[in-house]
């Protein structure tokens, strides 16, 4: 589906993201996590378009969309939550979830449940400073839910998310994991989110490094070492 070959990103002469080659295949739940300043949220803006790569190649279902904009990529299947939601000043939350759906019929509105938010309590809010940071990033995530893009991207939806609607959003990831017709990339450090992936890519100094399991990912943070540990 997706494939980055040697992609790298450099901001005021320092490496972000090193020669970073990855494939994601169809209908796989992965998990990208690493340290604080890694490049993860990087990494997901470039797969995006919202940022460009010094070097390398972007390849989308077989064709090459390293500078292709961001417009066409979300045409095309491609979606991203961000980290810090953005907030859209005199638009009613209902107005954006029918966006979101195009020409599919919103009933009931039962993407916002599912995202632990009560939908008569919210549809007819504005999305602005009146909501929260975590409230505006479960109504990001219901509109991408809406639009079932072929590639999901999540950047570390848990962030300014209170316990019970953390163990919601966990829900409906399970969901996602198992009914989602597509393939979802979520950036996190939680490891109940790790243990649903079908691979879990770990981002540390511009390095990528692909594990199978959390426990492997365990084992190598415990031991210390990088690649090729003979605990793998």
């Amino acid at each position: 589906m997706l494939q980055l070959k040697n992609l790298t990103l450099e901001k005021e002469g320092k490496k972000i993201l090193n020669k970073i080659n990855l494939k994601l295949d169809d209908n796989r739940f992965y998990v990208l996590t690493g340290p604080n300043g890694s490049g993860k949220s990087s990494l997901a803006k470039v797969i995006m378009g919202i940022e460009s790569p010094n070097e390398g190649e972007i390849w989308w279902q077989d064709r090459e969309i390293t500078r292709e904009m961001i417009e066409l990529r979300a045409e095309e299947g491609i979606a991203f939550a961000f980290q810090q939601p953005v907030r859209f000043k005199g638009i009613k939350v209902l107005k954006l979830l029918e966006l979101a759906a195009g020409t599919k019929k919103i009933k009931g509105c039962g993407v916002l449940a599912q995202v632990g938010l009560c939908p008569k309590d919210y549809l007819d809010r504005e999305m602005n400073g009146s909501l929260s940071g975590g409230e505006l990033k479960r109504i990001e995530m219901a509109t991408v839910i809406l639009r079932k893009p072929k590639l999901a991207i999540f950047d570390e939806p848990e962030a300014g998310i209170d316990l019970w609607s953390f163990q919601n959003l966990i829900e409906v990831f399970k969901k996602l994991r198992k009914n989602y017709h597509g393939t979802i990339l979520v950036i996190s450090h939680q490891e109940k989110i790790m243990e649903m992936a079908d691979k879990i890519l770990l981002l540390q100094r511009g390095k990528l490094e692909e594990v199978e399991k959390i426990d492997n990912l365990r084992i190598r943070q415990k031991c210390g070492c990088r690649g090729g540990c003979i605990h793998e």
